[in-house]
C-alpha cells in the first residue's frame, strides 16, 4: 500500500478514537449510543474499504485496477458510503445534530465524486465495468 493510501487508511481510525476519547466523560444518551454504533461501523467499514482497495486508492479518480473483491463486490463505493456513516456518527455521538446538514451537504459531493470515479473506470474497462456496475449498489 503507497504512503497516500496508508495515510488515509490510518487517519480517520485515529481521528475516531481521538474524538471517542475527548467526548467518553459525556453521559450515554439513545443520540450518543447511536452515533458510536454508526462511528464504529463507518470507520471499521472505511478502513476494511481502503485496505480491500490496495494500490488502487487514489484521492483523483483514476483506473489502475477495477476492484470487485470484499465490500467491492456489493458496493462500487464503500469508501464514500462508510465514510459518510462515520460522519453522521460523530455528529451524533458528540451532540450536535444542528451539524447534520453538513451531512446532507455531503451526500450530492459523494454522489458526484462517485460519478465522475464512475466514468474514469468505465472508460478504462468498458463492458467489464458496465457489468460490475449492473450487479452492485452504489
Amino acid at each position: 500500500m503507497n504512503r497516500t493510501a496508508m495515510f488515509f487508511t490510518i487517519a480517520p481510525v485515529l481521528i475516531v478514537v481521538y474524538v471517542i476519547a475527548t467526548f467518553a466523560h459525556r453521559p450515554p444518551t439513545d443520540m450518543r449510543v447511536l452515533g458510536l454504533i454508526l462511528t464504529i461501523a463507518g470507520a471499521a467499514g472505511m478502513t476494511l474499504a481502503r485496505i480491500q482497495l490496495g494500490n488502487s486508492f487514489s484521492i483523483t479518480p483514476q483506473a489502475r485496477e477495477l476492484v470487485t473483491r470484499g465490500l467491492y463486490s456489493k458496493l462500487r463505493n464503500p469508501v464514500y458510503v462508510f465514510g459518510t456513516i462515520l460522519i453522521a456518527g460523530v455528529i451524533l455521538f458528540v451532540e450536535r445534530p444542528k451539524f447534520l446538514w453538513c451531512f446532507l451537504l455531503l451526500i450530492p459531493v459523494q454522489i458526484l465524486r462517485a460519478r465522475a470515479e464512475s466514468k474514469v473506470l468505465e472508460e478504462k474497462f468498458g463492458e467489464s465495468y458496465r457489468q460490475y456496475k449492473a450487479q452492485t449498489w452504489f
